[in-house]
């Protein structure tokens, strides 16, 4: 499968990556998230140091990746719930 070549910049340096066709859109998206996000630490913290702003996106990054990991857990654990309940009723009715 082809890949395209594009460049992604973070915190003022560029990364060359390939990249498939159709995650293209994400991979851009991803880095202006990250992008925006130091940007807003550099206003509110008032931080210049890159390390330091990249540490804290990547912390946030992942704790927001955790929440939704557990959000994705329990609405995974209520639709086998909700599936054993209609089989049942299913199997009761048969």
């Amino acid at each position: 499968m082809d890949q395209l070549s594009i460049k992604i910049r973070i915190a003022d340096r560029e990364y060359p990556m390939k990249v498939k066709p159709e995650d293209e859109e994400n991979v851009r998206r991803a880095g202006k998230i990250i992008n925006e996000r130091i940007k807003s630490y550099r206003e509110q913290f008032g931080i210049d140091d890159k390390q330091d702003l990249l540490a804290m996106v990547a912390f946030d990054s992942l704790v927001d990746k955790l929440q939704a990991d557990g959000e994705n857990a329990n609405i995974s654990e209520d639709v086998f719930k909700k599936v054993n309940e209609l089989n049942e009723l299913v199997s009761k009715a048969l």
